[in-house]
Order: structure tokens, then C-alpha cells, then sequence
């Protein structure tokens, strides 16, 4: 029996249920013509678009955001275009909707298959993120889904232009505009109400801050997919190549500080230290990198602040980084099991030994070898646009794209057969 102790969103959320009954039996190219429609809109719409971004980064500013959450809510016409690209990428991506995931025949002839149906509604609350809002309701057209958006106040102009660009959008190929709707009118009153909404919403996501997403987690009756903060390692080993040490490192931290794959924490071996960290420092220096460093990294790096217990669970979302030296590999990873979010962890070696040892011993959701951890993303893994980056394991782990929007059923076709 559904529940209905949401009274301001159990209309919209039953009008979000009739709309996905609807797109679990869709045809992809009806799915695809909507995809198409959204980035034309996206594209046409841009001033519009950046003219309530506007009002939004002007409140942020004076409600103080920080500047990882100002960047997160800032769009430009490059990112809106950026958003448009992903739309379209999604509308190539294959429809995992009927896929058969296993299958078998029985010796009477019945036959069995496992196949992908979607989750029905989603429900995801996020904020200061207007790329989420276009990202999630177009993979969760293309995977089936009605969305229930709630993206907070600091984007409430921007969100309120899109979901009704997303809805024209929708609508104009013949589909129900139900298929995406927020709930931001209701405040923080529809978001509790979201959360409790167990038999209206089939699965809920947050996006956000570490506080966000553990509210989430604790006060939901509806299950959750746990999209984590990102405290991000490095780990420089004594092999290191000096160059690779300098490029992934700083790109690591620079490329784009305030989201979830940035490096927060850099771990050297103290039989690289006075080699690598010099270089590797100072160019972070140059960018502008506020570092927090331990006792030994101050005896190489003066100008580093004194580190403390904190700075080692922090995900700072900005242009500052804690940095330690580490006696071995085996000091790194217990660093890293320790204060690790589960999100991304690197190393940087020349010694396949170690390399592999830091694979199989690292549990992360993403764990690479020479490579900058901002690859951990649903468009450079080639998902198109992504849900998430979930840390948890169950369900699913990692960047999150169509399939992991899915759910399965299992189909058995028979002619008369009976169990003996």
C-alpha cells in the first residue's frame, strides 16, 4: 500500500508514478527525439538560463557560498553547451531498458531470462547544482525513470528555467511532463517529505556535501544510493616519476578543486620527498594551493601551514590540500583506509609491484595507477552524463550511468509446462 504522508507532494509524486508507467514501455527513439528536444532547448534558452544563474550566484555571493560552491553553481555558455553535448551523447548511449542480463532453458523447455526494467520514480536532492538537474533527468528519460527533483535554494532560479525547458521539451514529443518535476516550492518541508515518501519514490539519490548526504541516509525511509563525499588520495611512491609526479598531482587538485574527484589529501614516501615535493609543491603553489602539511613536509616546504588531525577527513571543495610524508606503501594504504571517503585513490610509481599491490589492497569505488584521479567521472569513463559517483556497494559502485538506473525482473515463458 502506498503511503501517503506527504500531503503537499503526494500528488506529484503519484503524477511522477502514472508518468513512469508510461516510459517503462517507451520506444528509445520517442526517448531519444525528447533528448534531442532538451539540448535544443538548452542551447536556444541560454540567456534565459544565465540570466537566472545570475540572480542566483548574486544571492549565493551574499548569503556567503564558498567559491567551490559558487563554481558549482556557476554557468557559463560553455558549460550550458557542455550540458547540451552530454544530453545528446546519452540519446547515442545504448537503452538498457529490455537488455537480458542472463538467461537459461530448462530441460522442460521453459525458458528464463533475467532482463533490465527501470526503478519507476527517483527522487534525488542535491544542491547548488544546476548541471545536475539537466544530467539526471536526461539519463533518467533514457533509462525509464520519473525524476522528482529537489535542488535547493541556491539554485532556485536557475533549476525553476530548466525543469521548465526540460518539461517543453518532454511534452512536445508527446510525453508527460511528469516524467520531471521538483519540488523546491516546497522547501525543506518537501524534501523530509521526499524522504519519507516509501512507496511513492522507488530509490532516492543525494548529491552534495558530506552533511547532505548523510541527513539523506539517516532520515530516509525510501532506499537509498549513496553518492560520497569525495577525501581523495594520492599516493607519490618512491618510484615516482618526477614529471608524472608534477602533471597528475596539480591536475589532480587545479583541474576543477570543488568537486568530488579532487585530490584533498597527497601522501609521499619519505625516500621521495626531498626529491619530488619541491617541485610538486611549488607549482601547486603557483595555482594558488593553500597546503597543509605534516612536520616533514615543512622541514622540505616551509611555507606549508601545520596540518592537523582534521585536515585528514577534509574535503576542502576549494584550492587547499593536505600533504603527508608516509614511511612505505603499507603506511600509505593505512592512511588511506583510515581516512578515506571510498571515492578515488592514485599512485604514482614506476614499480608494477606496488602498482598492484595498491590495486588489489586500495577499497575504493575507482583506484588508479599514474593517472589524475579527475578521470573518476561518468563522461570520461563514456557513460554520457552521470547519476553519481557512489562509494557504497551495494547495487552500485563507482560513476553512474543508464544501467545503473535499472533494476531487473525475471521473465519465464513455458507452454504448459507443471513443476513435478
Amino acid at each position: 500500500m502506498l503511503q501517503t504522508d506527504s500531503p503537499q507532494i503526494t500528488p506529484i509524486l503519484e503524477a511522477a508514478r502514472t508518468a513512469a508507467r508510461t516510459l517503462a514501455t517507451t520506444s528509445t527513439g520517442l526517448k531519444n527525439q525528447a533528448l534531442h528536444g532538451i539540448a535544443a532547448a538548452l542551447r536556444g534558452s541560454a540567456a534565459e538560463i544565465l540570466a537566472a544563474n545570475t540572480l542566483d550566484l548574486a544571492a549565493g555571493t551574499h548569503n556567503g557560498l564558498s567559491e567551490g560552491m559558487l563554481d558549482r553553481l556557476s554557468l557559463d555558455e560553455a558549460r550550458i553547451n557542455a550540458l547540451a553535448d552530454a544530453v545528446l551523447e546519452i540519446s547515442l548511449l545504448t537503452d538498457p531498458v529490455g537488455e537480458v542480463v542472463r538467461g537459461s532453458s530448462l530441460p522442460n523447455g521453459v525458458r528464463i531470462s533475467q532482463v533490465r526494467v527501470p526503478f519507476g520514480v527517483v527522487g534525488v536532492i542535491y544542491e547548488a547544482r544546476p548541471n545536475v538537474t539537466v544530467d539526471i533527468a536526461a539519463i533518467a528519460l533514457k533509462s525509464g525513470n520519473a525524476v522528482v527533483l529537489r535542488g535547493g535554494s541556491a539554485a532556485e532560479n536557475t533549476n525553476r528555467v530548466l525543469v521548465t525547458l526540460l518539461q517543453a521539451a518532454i511534452r512536445q514529443v508527446g510525453l508527460p511532463e511528469a516524467c520531471v518535476q521538483t519540488i523546491d516550492p516546497f522547501g525543506r518541508t518537501g524534501a523530509t517529505e521526499l524522504m519519507q515518501a516509501r512507496g511513492l519514490v522507488d530509490v532516492l539519490i543525494p548529491r552534495g556535501s558530506a552533511g547532505l548526504i548523510r541527513a539523506v541516509v539517516t532520515q530516509s525511509t525510501v532506499p537509498v544510493i549513496e553518492t560520497g563525499a569525495g577525501v581523495v588520495h594520492i599516493f607519490v611512491d618512491e618510484s615516482a616519476n618526477p614529471e608524472w609526479a608534477v602533471d597528475i598531482v596539480h591536475n589532480s587538485k587545479v583541474h576543477r578543486p570543488s568537486v568530488c574527484n579532487a585530490l584533498e589529501t597527497l601522501l609521499v614516501h619519505k625516500a621521495a620527498a626531498a626529491r619530488l615535493l619541491p617541485a610538486v609543491l611549488a607549482k601547486l603553489t603557483e595555482s594558488g594551493v593553500t597546503l597543509h602539511g605534516d612536520d616533514r613536509v615543512r622541514e622540505i616546504f616551509p611555507a606549508a601551514v601545520p596540518a592537523t588531525e582534521e585536515d585528514w577527513s577534509t574535503e576542502y571543495m576549494g584550492l587547499e590540500l593536505a600533504v603527508a610524508v608516509v614511511d612505505s606503501l603499507d603506511d600509505a594504504i593505512a592512511h588511506i583506509r583510515r581516512y578515506s571517503t571510498g571515492h578515488t585513490e592514485s599512485i604514482i610509481t614506476n614499480d608494477i609491484v606496488n602498482a598492484d599491490r595498491f590495486l588489489g589492497e586500495v577499497d575504493s569505488a575507482a583506484v588508479m595507477v599514474n593517472a589524475s584521479t579527475r578521470f573518476t567521472d561518468g563522461g570520461e569513463f563514456g557513460f554520457g552524463a552521470e547519476v553519481g559517483i557512489s562509494t557504497q556497494k551495494l547495487h552500485a559502485r563507482g560513476p553512474m550511468g543508464l544501467p545503473e538506473l535499472t533494476s531487473t525482473k525475471w521473465i519465464v515463458r513455458g507452454s504448459g509446462q507443471v513443476r513435478a
